[in-house]
């Protein structure tokens, strides 16, 4: 793990502020994915297109091979077996088109994500929330149903972390204001979390 670190580190030294924070997310998604739960994800524009990145990580091989081995291969055998990859469960909530599009027009649209965290989300689960200014509407509603649902936050944001920030159990602040340099660095931090939970889990 501290690998991944020193690497995000050296090409990108001015998330070594954001170290602490990034760590306390990698345990509590290790934590949440080790009893059985999930990860949702939400996000807006740039954000949403995040979203759907961060699952493809985790859903697949990222950097590491993910053998499919033990019971599940001889059930399947070997030759479905060698053609599937370990995954984390994960949903990106803006992926969802069908029901993000027939929310917004029948109901507040601020509300769609809260409305898919209350449908999706259950106790000891994560929502990793990302808003660049941390103030966006949606995002914030579904973090405070989140938390009423028993589920960890964890937030992905610029310097102030706006709103969001109260609303999570880590909020991951890197330290930038201006939308487009904020997104510029969220890459590196969740391809570090993509990286480590992949090593904690797969090797």
């Amino acid at each position: 793990m501290e690998d991944f670190f020193a690497e995000c580190f050296e090409r990108y030294p001015v998330l070594e502020r954001c170290k602490v924070d990034i760590s306390k997310s990698c345990d509590l998604l290790e934590n949440s994915f080790k009893a059985g739960k999930k990860l949702l994800l939400c996000g807006n524009g740039g954000s949403a297109a995040d979203c759907g990145h961060i699952a493809g990580e985790l859903l697949k091989s990222f950097k590491s091979k993910r053998l499919v081995v033990g019971n599940f291969r001889h059930s399947v055998g070997d030759e479905i077996a060698d053609n599937l990859q370990g995954a984390l469960p994960v949903i990106s909530l803006p992926d969802m088109v069908a029901i993000n599009t027939a929310y917004a027009n029948d109901c507040d649209p601020r509300y769609n994500f809260a409305q898919l965290v209350y449908g999706l989300g259950f106790t000891g689960d994560v929502l990793l929330a990302i808003s660049t200014s941390g103030n966006a509407k949606n995002v914030n509603l579904a973090a405070t149903v989140a938390r009423a649902k028993g589920m960890s936050v964890v937030g992905l944001t610029g310097e102030s972390g706006g709103t969001l920030a109260s609303k999570c159990n880590v909020c991951i602040r890197v330290p930038e204001s201006e939308t487009f340099k904020v997104q510029e660095l969220h890459l590196p931090v969740y391809h570090t979390l993509c990286l480590v939970l992949e090593r904690r889990f797969f090797g």
